[in-house]
């Protein structure tokens, strides 16, 4: 299967995958395009997830691309970025489904477990038969997770008991598993735990009423005296430094799906003012819309470069905090410039699910949030460029 270059990769960034990947790219854009695509709006619409894709999903081994059973990177991170940018494209709450599958929950397993753990979990959840969740955020700890989390773990013999509280826990309502965070009672520091959802205490609620990636089932988690066996803790995550390591290598790719949400806002507006006629002629042939098209394709391109650079520097392994601070910060900040000129060039249309550029609009808040705020990826490379931590 080739890979017909995207009209908005508008420097061709796409030509610098190797054509294996590029084969496996053309696979994911077309189920994406056919099976994914034509639901969305009406799961956007109801707030639910549409579970079939899953295995869809795994068998273009989507989940897998990012850990192949126990080893990481099998493929290169400008590849895996790409991935992102075509779920993103077609629709950011699946982009953000499987950032918390496979980054998220399988990359703390994948980065933080023991051989036993990666060999037991990561194999069924790159096949799709396990859901996983990642919960780190709580209802008074966001951006200060690294000293404010309150969800505690106390040692009793070979088990741990969880008590606390998490919120914004993607996937939550329905995941075989969970990864959580808490403080060690005993010396403080930030420990993780793979949680099975069916454990006694564990409870999670949907959270209502989103305006923003509603596909996505966001939960507020309840742990009360969950009992955990010492098996379950992620033998290798002994502070909150070992959690960060797990977001240092998600951080980027939600940059890139930033911009494929950037791109399916764009190839929207596009495809509308082709065919919408006013004053006799179709809108893209005027001049103001054509600059409000140009504006997109500019940030879009800008971006791309960007998150492309950051991902290769991933490969070399030179990439530090800063680099995927700066790519999320100014690729979301881009990204709502993006889909509000593209919401403007269709008019009142631009409000409607029909046209898709509402849903990309509206879930681009939810892009800039999360994965660290624009400000806190901002101070990370404020202290990376002057030396001081302006935090607090």
């Amino acid at each position: 299967m080739s890979l017909e270059p995207l009209a908005s990769d508008f420097y061709g960034y796409e030509s610098m995958l190797t054509d294996q990947e590029k084969t496996a790219l053309a696979a994911i854009r077309t189920y994406l395009e056919n099976e994914v695509k034509p639901v969305v709006n009406g799961h956007w619409e109801k707030a639910t997830f549409p579970h079939e894709i899953v295995k869809g999903l795994a068998d273009l081994d989507v989940y897998r691309f990012g850990w192949d059973e126990t080893k990481p990177f099998d493929n290169s991170a400008v590849f895996r970025g790409f991935v992102a940018l075509e779920l993103g494209r077609i629709d950011a709450s699946v982009a953000t489904h499987v950032g918390v599958q496979n980054g998220l929950a399988m990359g703390a397993i994948s980065v933080t477990g023991s051989d036993e753990q990666r060999a037991e979990w990561l194999p069924r959840m790159a096949a799709g038969e396990i859901v996983g969740a990642f919960g780190l955020t709580e209802p008074t700890s966001g951006s200060d997770s690294a000293q404010g989390l309150k969800t505690t773990a106390t040692r009793d013999g070979d088990e741990w008991v969880l008590n606390g509280e998490k919120r914004w826990i993607g996937h939550a309502t329905f995941s075989d598993i969970t990864v959580i965070w808490a403080k060690d009672t005993a010396d403080n520091q930030v420990k993780g735990f793979i949680v099975p959802t069916d454990t006694a205490g564990y409870r999670a609620t949907k959270i209502e009423n989103k305006q923003s990636l509603r596909i996505v089932q966001n939960a507020d988690i309840t742990l009360t005296d969950v009992r955990i066996p010492e098996s379950l803790r992620l033998q290798n995550a002994n502070s909150f430094r070992d959690t960060a390591k797990v977001l240092r290598l998600t951080r980027a790719e939600v940059a890139w799906a930033a911009v494929g949400n950037s791109i399916g806002a764009y190839e929207a507006a596009l495809r509308y003012t082709k065919e919408r006629v006013q004053f006799g002629k179709p809108i893209a042939s005027h001049q103001l819309i054509q600059d409000l098209l140009v504006k997109s394709i500019g940030n879009i391109t800008a971006s791309l470069g960007m998150v492309v650079r950051v991902s290769q520097m991933l490969d070399q392994g030179i990439q530090r905090d800063e680099h995927s601070a700066l790519a999320k910060a100014y690729a979301t900040a881009r990204m709502r410039e993006t889909v509000a000129w593209c919401r403007e060039a269709l008019g009142g249309n631009g409000i409607v699910l029909d046209y898709d550029v509402a849903r990309h609009f509206a879930d681009a808040e939810a892009l800039y949030s999360y994965e660290g705020t624009r400000e806190m990826n901002t101070l990370i490379v404020g202290r990376a460029l002057t030396g001081f931590a302006a935090f607090v």
